[in-house]
């Protein structure tokens, strides 16, 4: 099967249409499938809903979607770097449902997992349990909490092993779980390795998962820079 394309546009162009549902790997700017999300915005998709841990910051990463208003609604966890979302979201302008981090990656494992829900403890007695159903079992009550199906994933292992295993960044960076709950995933990678030049218990995705790839250079960028004068 081909999998490898030339280029972040030619990857997922005939895959995106208004409307669709994205899942994205990646934790604050580590890890993330920034030359998808650009080849997405320079496709101008609309009305996107997006499940990620978080929405990156102002100018890299999913908020420059922001910027352009492509994005109408995220499911994420943190939301803390980025104050165009703040503004939109506050402004009513961005529909936001919040999950706790764990729970969040679990709907995407689950997916992939064959599991279409499960009962969680974490929210209980919060604003996160408003409009669930509830499930009670020895006593405890528990949420359930629906998988996650994304019309496309987008995710950024490290490197690909020829021909089907690949090494990726483990939870909880959200590749992995983010990669097995899209119908099509579409991955870059750094790096493309021979067989047998991993150590196997790196491998954290099997190729099952991806349908598409490019290789990409990827820029390095630090979240939160801080420094002390020399002694």
């Amino acid at each position: 099967m081909h999998k490898i394309y030339n280029s972040a546009p030619a990857a997922p162009e005939d895959l995106l249409f208004d409307g669709m549902f994205i899942a994205a790997g990646g934790f604050g700017l580590c890890g993330i499938p920034e030359l998808l999300i650009n080849a997405i915005r320079e496709a101008g998709t609309q009305d996107l809903t997006i499940a990620a841990n978080n929405c990156g910051v102002d100018d890299f990463g999913l908020g420059v979607l922001l910027k352009t208003k492509q994005i109408r609604r995220m499911i994420s966890s943190y939301v803390g770097e980025n104050a165009e979302f703040m503004r939109q979201y506050v402004s009513g302008e961005l529909e936001l449902e919040f999950n706790p981090q764990g729970t969040l990656a679990e709907r995407m494992r689950a997916t992939g997992a064959g599991i279409a829900g499960f009962n969680t403890k974490t929210g209980v007695g919060t604003v996160v349990e408003e409009g669930k159903e509830l499930k009670t079992s020895n006593g405890e009550t528990y949420v359930l909490k629906t998988g996650i199906v994304a019309d496309l994933s987008i995710v950024r292992p490290g490197r690909l092993i020829r021909p089907a295993t690949w090494c990726s960044a483990r939870p909880p960076n959200f590749n992995p779980p983010a990669a097995t709950c899209g119908k099509i995933c579409v991955a870059v990678v750094e790096e493309i390795v021979p067989a047998g030049s991993l150590d196997p218990d790196q491998i954290h995705l099997p190729g099952v998962y991806v349908h598409r790839l490019i290789k990409g250079e990827h820029e390095k960028r630090m979240e939160q820079r801080t420094t002390r004068a020399a002694a």
